[in-house]
């Protein structure tokens, strides 16, 4: 390698050694657009909506080119046990952009995102199961941890969107009805298994402090996102006798996830609030803590739609506050990254 090459790789190394999940900044700017057009702000709703569109095609762009450069490396980070589920982000953030785009009257253009974003998680899920089975080289649970459970919040997006455009597909509005059904019950025994593993490895192996991470939380948006995407079933007109018949199951299950999410929450706090509060260990930012936005949001969106099936109203109360809390968190993140940037521009 000469003295050019080496100069250029050093001044790249920021890409080669890029975090491989920051479309879950997309995810959060677009889940809390969506957040506030449930709740009619909409010049608050069109702000995020450009900056998860903006995000989501510069992310691209980044994404694209590390490819490029660093083949290597991504394929390392595919096949590594750590770091492969952590790729369905893109998966999550491709369907949220749909959604926005739906919401916006991009019709075709959300049947793209959510065509690219399913043979994304196809490939995605057989590559990161495949790398448990065949290349999970320690064979023990400390590789679990919450960003795991990013493979269920993308499972979900696939219903979310599908739910949208199924309705305009004519005589094929069936067969997307039934796919994006299996999809829920699919991310269903998904979640079951993630989160089975993960509280195994919380409660029953050691961790250390970089194993309490901002990816916990990721735990609680997958089951806010499993409940918003529940909702979205119920909410949508059968297109098959027996898609009706399962409506008591779909309402069932649910109540029990948003429950399950909100239970999460003050352990989550708490977790927070020990590590940074009581063992002092310093606040700076950290790439993994868009995923505390998202699952923010997206409760925030999952308490409002299921007020909507289950038209209970202090559900709506509860998406009031929590937007604000989304917000104010996605404010923080973002003066972190931007310090952060700063600080290296600075170097």
């Amino acid at each position: 390698m000469n003295l050019t090459t080496q100069a250029n790789h050093q001044r790249l190394a920021w890409l080669q050694n890029l975090y491989p999940g920051y479309f879950t900044f997309t995810m959060a700017s677009g889940i809390i657009s969506i957040a506030f057009s449930m709740l009619s702000l909409t010049a608050m709703a069109t702000l995020f909506k450009i900056i998860a569109l903006v995000s989501w095609f510069f992310m691209l762009t980044i994404y694209s080119w590390r490819l490029a450069l660093f083949p290597k490396t991504v394929l390392n980070n595919l096949l590594d046990s750590r770091t492969t589920f952590i790729f369905f982000s893109f998966v999550a953030a491709t369907n949220i952009v749909g959604l926005l785009l739906h919401e916006s009257g991009w019709l075709k253009l959300a049947i793209v995102c959510w065509i690219i974003a399913f043979v994304a998680w196809t490939s995605l899920l057989y590559c990161g199961f495949m790398t448990l089975t065949l290349a999970h080289q320690n064979r023990q649970a400390n590789v679990v941890h919450g960003g795991w459970l990013i493979t269920i919040v993308g499972t979900q997006s696939l219903v979310l969107l599908g739910a949208k455009v199924a309705p305009t597909l004519g005589q094929y509005a069936s067969y997307m009805m039934v796919e994006i059904y299996m999809l829920w019950f699919l991310g269903l025994i998904l979640y079951a298994i993630f989160v089975t593993l993960f509280c195994y490895r919380i409660f029953f192996l050691e961790m250390t402090m970089k194993d309490f991470s901002p990816l916990m939380w990721v735990i609680m948006g997958a089951a806010a996102i499993t409940t918003n995407a529940g909702s979205s079933l119920a909410l949508a007109p059968p297109t098959l006798p027996f898609l009706a018949t399962l409506a008591g199951t779909v309402n069932s299950i649910i109540l029990m996830s948003w429950a399950w999410a909100t239970w999460w929450i003050p352990l989550l706090v708490g977790i927070g609030f020990w590590k940074h509060g009581i063992v002092k260990l310093p606040l700076t930012y950290d790439p993994r803590q868009w995923s505390i936005v998202f699952p923010l949001g997206m409760y925030t969106v999952a308490s409002y739609r299921l007020g909507l099936t289950t038209e209970f109203e202090p559900l709506y109360w509860i998406a009031k506050v929590t937007i604000w809390l989304s917000v104010g968190t996605w404010l923080v993140v973002v003066g972190g990254l931007l310090i952060n940037l700063m600080k290296a521009k600075a170097d």
